[in-house]
């Protein structure tokens, strides 16, 4: 989910200024202009917002609406990260091309990891263990050289209560 945190100001190549709200937070992950280009907030001075977009911006205008999401900037990590290929802001590029052709695209956003595959996991822990944050619940092996950890968040501290049993599961 987004909302309008203002209006495109200035651009100088891949830096834009904004006019706006103070809704926003230095790295946030932001959308610009109507193709929604992935951007990142990297100043805040009054209500003068300062973007880095990461995609190509010819053709954008002062004027053009600037979105906030109130997420950071991040990436997905799971199984299948390993089979394909990314951009730098995580799009799979084999998907991209079936979508833009052979030149990325501006504006496209896909999922970075496939979510119809079926991955074995094998929990580490059971109902009653206290866990805290980084306890490892679980394994997911991707290849014979990589298992991922399932992994508690770091604030997390308490007695679990239930497991998935070892099976197939998606992502």
């Amino acid at each position: 989910m987004s909302w309008q945190i203002g209006t495109v100001i200035w651009i100088n190549g891949p830096v834009v200024r904004v006019r706006g709200s103070r809704q926003v937070s230095m790295l946030e992950l932001v959308e610009v202009g109507d193709e929604h280009l992935v951007g990142e907030v990297i100043g805040l001075e009054g209500d003068i917002i300062t973007i880095q977009v990461y995609e190509e911006t010819s053709g954008m205008r002062p004027g053009a609406p600037v979105y906030g999401t109130g997420m950071p900037l991040s990436v997905e990590l799971g199984p299948g990260l390993l089979r394909s290929i990314f951009d730098g802001i995580q799009r799979p590029l084999p998907v991209m091309e079936m979508h833009t052709g052979s030149f990325i695209g501006r504006g496209v956003h896909l999922t970075p990891l496939y979510r119809k595959d079926r991955w074995s996991f094998t929990p580490q822990v059971k109902a009653g263990d206290t866990i805290t944050g980084g306890a490892i619940l679980g394994t997911v092996p991707e290849t014979q050289a990589l298992t991922h950890r399932v992994m508690a968040p770091p604030e997390i501290e308490g007695t679990l209560t239930w497991v998935a049993p070892a099976g197939e599961y998606t992502i």
